[in-house]
């Protein structure tokens, strides 16, 4: 049955529509513009002149942004970082859920450990023993201090561990009487079963790991060892007069530090806008799932 709109409820539609259009265009405008700047000249970026179109079309901030290895070192040690950290953070991110999801009598000590997850929720040790055990483990300037500090994501382990808990008892108590172990239980029934929360977490670990740039500043002694976050963070162009060649020189009069960096910015933000699509789709119905509790 169709039912017939008043012109009130098609204007308060409309009015949706227009504030929620208005509010993506706000979201767009700061990436158009860093896209734009990147594209157009020295001078007019000098001047301001650069707004929803670039002035000067050039494609000289990408072409130099080629020729720099320190970019691509930076660009290889984060997609390092994230291979290391979403494979970690979704193997103990599982191993923790499962047995969390479990009722008391399946596992006595689950409130306790569930208490110590949620506490550190709420309370940290503070900036400097954390920096502490990382030193005296001897893993700063290495990778293993990127990924290891945020191994177990809690609010990752509380989201599975819900969606984990709507799954029907009914599969649990089918598996148990074929004989179904743990193991069988979480790698054949519960994690096939998860996928839109699985989706959900890794896309977390993704764009946390992509784009962390504190813990490399602080973490790693030498500027070869920064993830690409913390290298943007430090964007500087230094120029060594006594090595610039005729060539480069005429480059650099019509490059300026705001147009490189803006093509660094926005070739950073590419592997992020292509995986993002891909686990969207599961985001909002493994958020929702796995944050009720029953």
């Amino acid at each position: 049955m169709v039912i017939n709109k008043t012109w009130q409820s098609r204007a308060a539609d409309w009015m949706i529509i227009l504030i929620i259009s208005m509010l993506s265009l706000l979201c767009i405008a700061p990436l158009w513009l860093t896209v734009a700047v990147s594209f157009s000249d020295k001078a007019a970026v000098a001047a301001g002149m650069v707004t929803w179109r670039p002035v000067g079309f050039n494609l000289l901030a990408y072409q130099k942004l080629l020729e720099d290895s320190h970019f691509f070192r930076a660009f290889g040690i984060s997609l390092q970082r994230i291979a290391l950290g979403c494979t970690i953070n979704f193997v103990l991110t599982a191993l923790m859920a499962y047995p969390l999801s479990r009722s008391v009598k399946q596992f006595k000590h689950r409130n306790v450990i569930m208490w110590f997850i949620v506490f550190t929720m709420m309370f940290s040790g503070g900036f400097i023993p954390w920096f502490m055990t990382i030193k005296s483990y001897h893993l700063l300037d290495t990778i293993w201090a990127l990924v290891l500090p945020g191994a177990v994501p809690v609010f990752s382990v509380i989201l599975l561990m819900n969606f984990f808990r709507s799954i029907p008892k009914e599969l649990e108590e089918a598996g148990e009487m074929d004989g179904a172990g743990p193991w069988y239980m979480l790698l054949r029934i519960y994690l096939p079963l998860s996928v839109p929360a699985l989706a959900t977490i890794t896309l977390f670990s993704i764009v946390g790991h992509w784009n962390s740039f504190f813990d490399g500043l602080i973490l790693m002694n030498k500027p070869a060892n920064y993830p690409l976050q913390t290298y943007i963070q430090q964007l500087v162009v230094q120029i060594n007069m006594d090595e610039v060649s005729p060539e480069n020189l005429r480059l650099l009069a019509k490059l300026s530090n705001k147009t490189l960096n803006a093509a660094k910015i926005i070739i950073s933000m590419i592997p992020i806008l292509l995986v993002y699509p891909f686990l969207q789709r599961y985001f909002i119905h493994g958020i929702m799932l796995g944050s009720v509790k029953e």
